[in-house]
């Protein structure tokens, strides 16, 4: 299928109008590959007609990021400049809505020594974290995706048409086609999952039980008081209700930090500074990653666990059934925005102050008080197997069935 430039701009308006859902007078910050100039601009211009204030494009490029760390050293790469934290803290007095378009190579990082990648993913991670803490819950943001030559590529890779399919599954999992009202099919999406969201609130359930015959045998508490959230946010600042990642299938919360046991088996690999984590497996104790095992990056899954202390210990629990129009292009998309919505998953690292009583206005020190787990990485990983039980568990003790056989019980 060759995309119409008419389809394009559709697909421009909803990330713009429905996704971050843009307002008169704000700043939008936009980040996309410099593969996608030409997109870059559909965006912006629907920006501007959506009343944007100013459109400051931050320009990717993965083959420029392949060369600095095959050449510059590591504490080069390390070091924050005065001019990027500048940017950081004018971001936290700016508020700006930020759009983010995936479109990287899954193996651009390839034979790149992975505790380079790391150490300065870490070391700049520490700086940075302030200020995104501080714009956290304050603004409007989206992720969506375009795709690049060589990430079709690496989904299709026998295929003379890669970019053609992956487009189509991008479409299909975004419900944008020729003929439809994308708005008024992700207003009655969100709609069905804010329902689901409302019954797992009505339970009360203080832990969850996993259990697959692939080996998942796992427990996890939860913050009392926490919320299940799914689809939409809206902006205390504003009132501004946006969805930050399209597509989205999860609905999710943040357990309690330390208060879980067993063995969580991944379903699908991971791509994690872009290069992949295949058939692993994290087995946790008195709350916190222990051990780990992959058949192909255990050391890279070694790194990501020792991040920072909150690396090892869970930030966030979703749920997705297996129906998921993401699983059913039947295709990894080697890109955790899609992957993560295939089927449920759980995320290593930083949790989510919203789900908490009064969550948007609390300090992450209070957050951490009412016992959120906080991290420079938040990283997910899909645990959704086919024969997936998931049980909730009451204060009283009884149980209810949330998840039977990779879906909705």
């Amino acid at each position: 299928m060759a995309i119409s430039r008419e389809l394009l701009e559709k697909y421009a308006e909803l990330i713009v109008r429905t996704g971050a859902n843009v307002q008169p007078g704000q700043i939008v910050q936009l980040t996309i590959s410099v593969e996608q100039h030409p997109f870059a601009a559909l965006i912006t211009e629907a920006c501007y007609r959506a009343g944007a204030k100013k459109v400051n494009v931050d320009w990717t490029s993965d083959q420029q990021s392949r060369l600095n760390f095959l050449y510059a050293s590591e504490e080069t790469l390390s070091a924050v400049l005065p001019w990027e934290e500048a940017k950081m803290k004018q971001m936290t007095e700016d508020l700006p809505v930020r759009i983010f378009i995936a479109s990287e190579d899954p193996d651009a990082m390839n034979g790149i020594d992975p505790q380079k990648l790391s150490a300065v993913s870490q070391s700049r991670a520490r700086v940075m974290k302030p200020y995104r803490n501080a714009i956290d819950g304050k603004h409007q943001w989206v992720i969506a995706a375009y795709p690049s030559e060589k990430w079709a590529k690496k989904c299709f890779p026998d295929a003379d048409d890669a970019v053609d399919r992956l487009w189509a599954a991008i479409l299909k999992t975004i419900r944008v086609r020729e003929d439809n009202d994308p708005v008024a099919e992700w207003k009655a999406h969100t709609d069905f999952i804010e329902k689901k969201a409302a019954w797992l609130n009505e339970q009360g359930f203080i832990s969850l039980r996993y259990k697959s015959a692939n080996g998942t045998d796992f427990t996890v508490e939860l913050i009392p008081g926490a919320r299940w959230e799914g689809a939409g946010v809206t902006n205390p600042l504003n009132g501004a209700y946006y969805i930050p990642n399209m597509p989205t299938e999860e609905i999710f919360t943040s357990p309690a930090a330390g208060k879980c046991e067993g063995t969580l088996v991944a379903v699908k690999p991971l791509s994690w500074n872009s290069q992949l984590i295949e058939n692993f497996s994290i087995t946790f104790k008195n709350g916190r990653a222990v051990s780990c095992r992959a058949e192909k990056g255990q050391e890279l899954l070694e790194h990501m666990i020792r991040m920072d202390d909150g690396a090892a210990m869970l930030g966030e629990v979703a749920l997705v059934p297996k129906e998921s129009p993401v699983n059913q292009c039947g295709f990894l998309f080697y890109e955790t925005l899609f992957d993560e919505n295939a089927c449920c998953h759980c995320a290593l690292g930083m949790g989510f102050k919203e789900v908490l009583p009064g969550g948007d206005d609390l300090t992450m020190e209070e957050a951490v008080k009412q016992g959120l787990n906080d991290s420079i990485i938040h990283v997910d990983f899909m645990v959704g197997a086919d024969d997936l039980d998931i049980d909730g568990i009451r204060p009283d003790g009884s149980t209810a069935a949330i998840f039977r056989n990779g879906t909705w019980a």
